[in-house]
């Protein structure tokens, strides 16, 4: 317990794997550290230069939003207290680090199964699906996403050469009403964190002409 009871709960971001039919919690992963920077990129969605100027202020969708950051592991602290963390002692970080990678694969099941289906003759193999991934970061920026890079630097190593240290650099694409049918959990979640975005704005104090130096609009 904190030696000061005032102070406010620290919260993680993370992610949470779901399923984008029940919406039930497949897994979830806490970042260990909360990164120092988050960096986001908006690539604006408009219609392309050269055509009609009547269109020059139209928008054709939700810009495509990327996110990078990233990440530390450690297990350090845990190698202190054996009997409390047998896995930090037998695999290092490892868990940890199969926890994010396996995002990106698609199950050993799910490959067994199309290899059985094309052995028995399938024409069309129905690409697998994965559970709709969540990037979490406070309760104001709930977000669907695709991991698109996935970069990890182990180094340190325990006598076993169990990485017990390591990085991650994570990149994603927010997925929104563009990517994903508007029914579908992930546009409803897009839909609510554009909703707060613009709840935000409304919360955000405007400024003056006088403050740019003009008195009206010529």
């Amino acid at each position: 317990m904190s030696s000061f009871p005032g102070s406010p709960r620290l919260i993680k971001g993370g992610i949470v794997l779901i399923d984008p039919n029940s919406s039930a919690v497949q897994r979830i992963i806490a970042l260990q550290y909360n990164p120092d920077t988050l960096t986001r990129t908006l690539q604006i969605k408009a219609l392309a230069e050269g055509g009609d100027r009547s269109d020059a202020m139209r928008l054709t969708g939700p810009p495509v939003e990327t996110i990078k950051l990233d990440a530390e592991i450690d297990a350090t602290d845990q190698l202190e207290f054996p009997d409390r963390n047998p896995n930090a002692i037998e695999f290092g970080v490892q868990p940890q680090l199969a926890a994010l990678e396996t995002i990106v694969y698609p199950t050993s099941a799910q490959i067994q199964k199309n290899n059985q289906l094309a052995s028995s003759g399938t024409l069309e193999i129905i690409p697998m699906e994965t559970p709709l991934t969540l990037f979490i970061w406070n309760k104001n920026r709930v977000l669907p996403v695709r991991l698109t890079d996935l970069s990890i630097t182990e180094d340190a190593f325990d006598p076993s050469l169990n990485p017990i240290r390591a990085k991650v650099s994570l990149g994603m694409r927010v997925l929104s009403i563009n990517d994903l049918p508007f029914a579908h959990k992930g546009s409803s979640l897009f839909m609510a964190y554009q909703q707060q975005k613009e709840s935000l704005a409304r919360k955000s104090q405007g400024g003056s002409l006088n403050a740019l130096g003009i008195t009206g609009i010529p």
